[in-house]
């Protein structure tokens, strides 16, 4: 982490499912944040000096026998202003002198909170103004500790909103991070703008500079990294950032598995070797992957044998590099906060990347991670930053696996083939009718079922496609894009004229949960 050369405010995690929003609007407002368990030792704490402390909220009661807690030594010993936000200030007026008790019942869903004293991070509101808000809660303070006062209140909570003036803590019962607070934003700005005194510097400039000098120290002047080079966002912008801190010592490995989109392959290698001149290695291995991939229709079992011949053709080639000691992977942070998360144990996995895992450990590499800081809009800012352009950035996901979970059944050259043509089909008519910016995901799948049909009055026995497409802002969650009937209606009539072997084509309808957005 680079935090020690810049402002920070520091997250506890308690188990709240909205810990990633706090740090995600605190990011928007331009100021860096880290997350980290509640019980981090204050030894650590002091050590990373962070500005500010935020309190996570978090599904237990302060009552509870396991229930997370942190030491009463914290609000003395941080020295910086502290914001408790549902359990954050439930504990905090539990462990200061305050009382918690069980309402009678719970307070979830939308509220309104009114002003009653515009201060702090209630600075920016007026005195008897109406906030709507966003509570979930069973527990709620019945009794404030020593030295603090009352904010804000709704009807059934009598400190929705609390603060003590003198030692710089506030508490808020509601979630100023969610959607569903419209000025949630305005309180945690003057929280950290007005309270602790922050300047919006967190930008993807300054996070580009402070990479390029972190990668070269940790690489040294001599050694070299390998890349393993997609084509995808997370790939591309790590390979980028890497090539302006080694130059050419930065050595891309681009492996063509047979299992990429029509033409993918060759625009990656226009992009990235002619455009921005990356010492890129081609490896053409659609034979190796193809020939294991041979009669194999479980989805689980393709996804094994896709990584394992990678690591296979990547290792043969990586080994080729002479003086290559590091391998740079595309690592977000939210990998990394599920790797030390209150509900994932600070001993969980971080999850497989691009079908690398495994590689430094076997190849005995040293890992180069330049986005771990970064949330995936983050990636995209300095991406822009650097030059790389929209559709790069902005293109669709794609699975690691490729084509292989989308053309369900037996995987063969000539099935693959009809999958890549009505793929294209797809994301051109998305693209012309202005819809694919708006979509988080657009693609087909090739069913391993045959319907009957009727061309040129004869007889038709061939295969389906199913269309996907859905909107989402992470991914977690998704429902199905509302496309016009016009442009389904234009896409599936130019697949089965236009693809042989097609003779019908389907529309998923289908949310996630319960279904997930790949079909395999």
């Amino acid at each position: 982490m680079l935090s020690a050369r810049r402002d920070l405010v520091l997250i506890l995690d308690f188990g709240s499912q909205y810990t990633q929003l706090i740090a995600r609007r605190i990011r928007e407002s331009g100021v860096y944040c880290e997350i980290h368990r509640y019980d981090v030792p204050l030894e650590r704490i002091r050590a990373l000096a962070p500005r500010a402390l935020i309190l996570s909220g978090g599904p237990s009661s302060v009552y509870g026998e396991d229930a997370p807690h942190v030491s009463p030594d914290l609000f003395t010993e941080a020295g910086v202003p502290i914001l408790g936000i549902c359990y954050g200030m439930q504990l905090t007026a539990h462990l200061l002198g305050g009382r918690v008790e069980r309402g009678r019942e719970g307070e979830y869903g939308p509220a309104q909170v009114r002003v009653a004293l515009p201060a702090g991070v209630f600075s920016r509101l007026g005195e008897g103004e109406a906030l709507d808000v966003w509570m979930s809660h069973g527990d709620r303070v019945v009794e404030l500790p020593p030295g603090f006062s009352t904010l804000g209140t709704t009807d059934t909570t009598p400190f929705a909103a609390v603060y003590n003036e003198e030692r710089k803590i506030y508490g808020l019962q509601f979630h100023p991070e969610v959607a569903h607070t419209p000025r949630g934003k305005e309180l945690l700005d003057a929280f950290l703008f007005d309270v602790v005194g922050l300047s919006p510097t967190w930008t993807p400039a300054s996070f580009v500079d402070e990479a390029v000098e972190a990668i070269r120290a940790k690489v040294g002047p001599d050694a070299r990294a390998v890349c393993g080079l997609s084509g995808g966002v997370d790939s591309s912008v790590a390979a980028v950032l890497c090539q302006r801190a080694l130059g050419d010592r930065v050595v891309c490995i681009f492996v063509d598995n047979g299992l990429l989109r029509k033409g993918e392959a060759e625009q990656v290698v226009k992009m990235f070797g002619d455009h921005f001149h990356l010492r890129l290695v081609h490896v053409d291995a659609r034979k190796e992957f193809l020939e294991a991939l041979a009669g194999v229709t479980d989805p689980e079992q393709k996804r094994k044998i896709i990584g394992r011949v990678f690591i296979e053709v990547f290792e043969a080639e990586a080994k080729k590099i002479e003086d290559a000691r590091f391998l740079v992977q595309g690592t977000l942070y939210p990998d990394v906060i599920e790797s030390v998360s209150v509900r994932g144990g600070p001993s969980a996995v971080i999850k497989s990347h691009h079908n690398v895992g495994g590689l430094p450990e076997r190849m005995h590499l040293g890992l180069v991670e330049p986005l771990r800081e970064l949330f995936k809009d983050e990636v995209r800012a300095v991406g822009a930053t650097m030059g790389i352009p929209h559709h790069v950035l902005w293109r669709h996901p794609f699975p690691g696996p490729g084509l292989a979970v989308r053309c369900l059944g037996a995987i063969t050259e000539e099935r693959l083939a009809v999958l890549r043509e009505a793929d294209a089909i797809f994301e051109q008519e998305i693209r012309e009718a202005g819809l694919y910016d708006k979509i988080w995901q657009s693609f087909c799948v090739l069913l391993p079922v045959r319907t009957v049909g009727v061309m040129g009055d004869e007889r038709t026995y061939d295969e389906v496609i199913a269309l996907r497409a859905v909107e989402s802002r992470d991914g977690m969650t998704a429902d199905w894009a509302r496309i016009p009937y016009e442009v389904l209606g234009r896409t599936s009539a130019r697949i089965i004229n236009e693809v042989r072997g097609v003779n019908r084509v389907a529309y998923d309808v289908s949310s996630k949960p319960p279904a997930t957005i790949e079909w395999e």
